[in-house]
């Protein structure tokens, strides 16, 4: 996956396509941002653009999704988090406080091979979130 501008415009340049002036604002943002769902895309775009909409975010992020420049990750019951860096990490999201935790993608490595010995499944562990308790939420809750 494309780490930087010049890369993600060779990318978008090898699909046959261009850098629109609204896929540069979305990966600008992407960048900055590094974790973002469509509505904090949104917003940080608007703050330089204020003309461009959800619209125009939700389809330009599934394009680069289709792409394969960005990926989302579903980090609760919201709206999904995009990111155009490759996920070398798990996430682990408090059900009760929001925060989210990256871990280590070794941490699944158990578990892959369990998953693929018993059932024959690959598991993907770069677009994994896990929920829980945080060890702040598990104190306060005790």
């Amino acid at each position: 996956m494309a780490t930087n501008i010049q890369e993600l415009k060779s990318t978008l340049h090898e699909r046959g396509m261009r850098m629109t002036p609204q896929r540069q604002l979305v990966l600008d943002a992407l960048l900055v941002l590094e974790h973002a769902t469509p509505e904090q895309v949104c917003h940080h775009v608007q703050r330089s653009t204020p003309s461009v909409n959800i619209t125009t975010i939700y389809r330009t992020l599934e394009l680069l999704e289709d792409l394969g420049i960005v990926r989302h990750t579903h980090l609760g019951h919201g709206a999904p988090s995009y990111s155009v860096h490759e996920h070398q990490h798990v996430h682990l999201v408090c059900h009760r406080c929001d925060t989210v935790i990256e871990a280590p993608r070794e941490l699944m490595d158990d578990l892959r091979g369990t998953l693929r010995a018993r059932f024959g499944f690959s598991l993907d562990a770069s677009h994994l979130a896990l929920s829980g308790l945080c060890a702040k939420c598990q104190k306060e809750i005790q």
